[in-house]
C-alpha cells in the first residue's frame, strides 16, 4: 500500500520539511505540493493524492474555507489540516473538525529535533488515519469528478502550477520502534488486582480517529449522575482543553481538561491534557488522576493503553473500559490487562465506528465483553454501574 500525498502551504520551507518527512514513511509518497488551494485544484485534475495535507492561512483562499469546498464535492478527498494556527485553544481546531477534517495537527517546529522527529510520527499516523477514513467519505464515482466539482467552485487562475515532487534521493528511514506502556509503568500483577476492594465504579475511554465526534454523541448521551469517567482522546497539546469546553456545552454531565490530581467523581468526565500520560489512582475507596510526562507510548502521548493499564492495576473489577473508534492498536494490551484484572469492558462495533482499528484489536485480544453500536454504549455503561453501585452500597452497609 501506497498513500499518495499532496501538500498545500504557501512556505516553500513547510512543503519541502513536510515532503522529506512524510517520505521517511515507506508507505507513504508525496506525489506533489502547491502553493494554495487554487493551484492544487488544477493538480487534481492531472492526478488525484489519496490525502491532502492543506494550511489554514494563505493568500488566495484559506485551507477552511477549501476543506468547506472539497466535502461538498460528490467525491471529497480526505484532508488533513496542519497549521500554527490549532493551538492556544484556538476555535480553528473546532472549525476544521466541524468542517469534516480527518485530522488537525499543529505545524511542526522545524528548530527542535526532537520535536520534529515526534511530529514525524503524528505525521504519518494522521496521513494514516486519513486514508483509512477514505471509505467513510468518498462514493465510488470517476476519479476526475472532485477536481471538476471543485473547479466549478473555485474560479480559475491562469497562472502555472507550483507542483514540486519530493526529492528522490530522500533516504527512507524507520519510523521508531513503538514503547509499550511498560515505559511509564509496571504491568499489574492480576492476583493483586483480582484481590482490590469493591468500591465505587469508575468509567474508562479510549478514542483516536473519528473520536471527537464518537464522544460528542456518547457524553450527550450520559445522565447528570453517570459514574466517573476518564478519558483518553488522541489530541495534541493546547487542543483538549477546547475540547473539553465544547463537550461540556453540549452534555449533562461536567466535563473537563484533567489537572494532576483531580478528584473522579460521579458526573464528572476528565480528559487528558495533550501531550501528557494520564494515569488513574485510588486512595482508600475514591479515584485521582496523575498527569505523567513520558515517552510516546503505542506512539501516542497521551495512551489509551497507559490509562487502561493503571486502570487495570488501581481498580481492578470495579472498572469499566470502552474503547471507540481509532487506527491502530493502542488500548487493546492495557484493556486486555483490565479484563484479566476483572473489569468490564465494552468495544464500539465496526459499524459505528470511522476506523475499527483499536476496538477491533481489543477484540481480537480477547479483552472485550460487549461490542456495541455507539448509541448503545452510554445506556449499557450507565446499567452496568448501576449494578455495580448497588452492590457496592451493600457492603458498605453490612460493615
Amino acid at each position: 500500500m501506497i498513500i499518495k500525498v499532496l501538500i498545500i502551504d504557501d512556505s516553500s520551507l513547510v512543503r519541502q520539511t513536510l515532503s522529506q518527512v512524510l517520505e521517511t514513511d515507506p508507505e507513504i509518497r508525496v506525489i506533489g505540493t502547491a502553493t494554495d488551494p487554487i493551484v492544487a485544484v488544477h493538480m487534481l485534475q492531472n492526478e488525484r493524492p489519496d490525502v491532502i495535507i492543506s494550511d489554514i492561512e494563505m493568500a488566495r483562499m484559506d485551507g477552511l474555507t477549501f476543506l468547506r469546498k472539497m466535502n461538498e464535492t460528490i467525491d471529497p478527498i480526505p484532508i488533513v489540516i496542519c497549521s500554527a494556527l490549532v493551538k492556544n485553544n484556538s476555535p480553528e481546531e473546532l472549525k476544521a473538525y466541524d468542517l469534516g477534517a480527518c485530522e488537525v495537527i499543529l505545524k511542526p517546529s522545524f528548530q527542535t529535533k526532537q520535536f520534529l522527529e515526534e511530529s514525524k510520527i503524528r505525521l504519518c499516523d494522521a496521513v494514516k488515519s486519513a486514508y483509512s477514513c477514505t471509505g467513510k467519505i468518498k462514493q465510488l464515482i470517476p476519479s476526475q469528478a472532485v477536481a471538476h466539482s471543485l473547479a466549478a467552485k473555485i474560479p480559475s487562475v491562469q497562472k502555472k502550477e507550483d507542483s514540486s515532487l519530493a526529492q528522490n534521493d530522500i533516504q527512507r528511514r524507520i519510523i521508531e520502534p513503538k514503547y509499550t506502556a511498560d515505559v511509564i509503568m509496571k504491568k499489574p500483577d492480576t492476583q493483586i488486582a483480582n484481590s482490590l476492594g469493591i468500591s465505587e465504579p469508575v468509567v474508562v475511554v479510549g478514542a483516536s480517529t473519528g473520536g471527537t465526534e464518537a464522544l460528542k454523541d456518547f457524553f450527550g448521551a450520559l445522565p447528570e449522575d453517570c459514574p466517573g469517567m476518564v478519558v483518553v482522546q488522541h489530541m495534541p497539546e493546547h487542543f483538549t482543553q477546547a475540547f473539553a469546553e465544547r463537550l461540556n456545552r453540549l452534555s449533562k454531565v461536567t466535563i473537563k481538561e484533567a489537572a494532576n490530581g483531580d478528584v473522579v467523581k460521579t458526573g464528572t468526565v476528565l480528559i487528558a491534557p495533550g501531550n501528557s500520560h494520564l494515569l488513574l489512582k485510588r486512595e482508600g475507596n475514591s479515584y485521582f488522576v496523575e498527569i505523567k510526562a513520558g515517552p510516546l507510548v503505542t506512539r501516542h502521548r497521551p495512551s489509551v493503553d497507559v490509562l487502561f493499564r493503571s486502570a487495570a492495576r488501581y481498580a481492578g473489577k470495579n472498572a469499566i473500559g470502552v474503547i471507540m473508534t481509532g487506527m491502530g492498536d493502542d488500548g487493546s494490551h492495557g484493556m486486555k490487562e483490565m479484563h484479566d484484572a476483572g473489569a468490564y469492558n465494552i468495544a464500539q462495533d465496526e459499524k459505528t465506528s470511522i476506523v475499527w482499528g483499536m476496538p477491533g484489536e481489543a477484540v481480537k485480544a480477547g479483552a472485550v465483553d460487549k461490542v456495541l453500536p455507539l448509541d448503545k454504549i452510554a445506556e449499557e455503561v450507565c446499567t452496568k454501574a448501576k449494578i455495580m453501585q448497588m452492590n457496592f452500597n451493600h457492603i458498605k452497609t453490612c460493615y
